[in-house]
């Protein structure tokens, strides 16, 4: 196949181009490397695939529709993986509009080159933050979805309203996947595993919001590029019954959960975290933040029936991945290293 992955430089982008790139296929891996977090960051994922004889980098803005249309055009891709997004729930309050050049804006751009170019399937990254608050534990693709608690969440959202309107009036195959908490190694500097790491590393306190209380379905991103490859291979069709179940259409339009099925509090991920540091760290315990859900559960009963696939990754041997990754990166980013 020849597969677009938008967002190559980011965490989940650039490990799901290198497992396609492993398996052969032609990637053309597309990222405007923005400043959101340090784009040393970036650069160091990109060099984990630049090698490979069969990938392609495209430094491009998905605003940018003209050079959006002209690469879709030019390259005519089998499938589409979209993985770019303006990420973090609580950077949305700040920065809004960012969220909506990044996530709606840039949603556009990929469903029109689809549509235009005869894409066979686009799979696009949703969120467990849709979610808000739900409050059916665990969370099924199923339940209702109206009431998002961030601007963030919203744009993932009508990220997957945007997927669904194309399918019914183009026929143009959808995948949305709402990705619970991933984490691994090269994962995002503003998420608990790297802000936890290095602040217990070195000597600093960490924030401990909702006194430790909150639950997140930890999903380790071996597991996550599974799910996200096998799914690739699995274009929906219109189901021929329409049910309540809004995951479901008549359009070629699916919406599938990808987590660990296993919620941890946050209390246990901290003492993971301690003892792959070998170290006890120093706690600050704050109220909830704004924009954030007390727990995250995800039903993944449909992608295993579908796909076969489980997270098999516990929480103890990921974490102590990610510890000794950080600790290697951090030493090479270092003056002396």
């Amino acid at each position: 196949m020849k597969v677009l992955v938008t967002g190559a430089a980011g965490f989940i982008g650039m490990y799901t181009a290198k497992r396609l790139l492993e398996a052969g296929h032609e990637v053309v891996g597309l990222d405007n490397l923005n400043a959101y977090y340090d784009v040393r960051l970036k650069h160091w994922r990109l060099e984990q695939i630049k090698p490979f004889e069969n990938f392609r980098f495209v430094k491009m803005d998905l605003a940018d529709r003209d050079s959006v249309a002209t690469l879709f055009k030019d390259e005519q891709f089998d499938k589409v993986i979209h993985l770019a997004a303006q990420a973090g729930v609580r950077y949305s309050l700040e920065a809004p509009f960012d969220y909506v050049d990044s996530n709606l804006v840039g949603m556009m751009t990929i469903l029109e080159g689809c549509r235009h170019n005869k894409v066979d399937h686009l799979v696009y990254a949703s969120s467990s933050s849709v979610y808000g608050m739900n409050p059916k534990i665990p969370f099924s693709t199923g339940d209702n979805v109206d009431h998002p608690v961030s601007l963030y969440a919203a744009t993932k959202k009508s990220n997957e309203l945007m997927a669904h309107s194309y399918s019914h009036l183009y026929g143009i195959p959808t995948t949305g996947l709402r990705f619970f908490t991933v984490y691994g190694p090269a994962g995002r500097p503003d998420m608990a595993p790297w802000l936890f790491t290095e602040a217990i590393l070195n000597g600093n306190p960490i924030k401990v919001f909702n006194h430790g209380k909150m639950q997140r379905d930890f999903t380790y991103i071996d597991d996550i590029v599974d799910g996200v490859v096998a799914v690739t291979d699995i274009i929906p069709v219109g189901a021929p019954q329409l049910t309540d179940n809004p995951a479901i259409s008549s359009a070629p339009y699916k919406i599938y959960n990808i987590g660990n099925n296993q919620p941890v509090e946050l209390s246990e991920f901290i003492q993971s975290v301690e003892s792959a540091c070998d170290r006890e760290a120093e706690k600050i315990y704050l109220p909830m933040q704004d924009g954030d859900v007390v727990r995250t559960y995800a039903d993944i009963d449909d992608l295993v029936d579908v796909t076969g696939v489980s997270p098999s990754t516990a929480l103890s041997a990921g974490i102590s991945r990610f510890v000794d990754w950080y600790q290697e990166y951090a030493a090479s980013q270092s003056p002396q290293g």
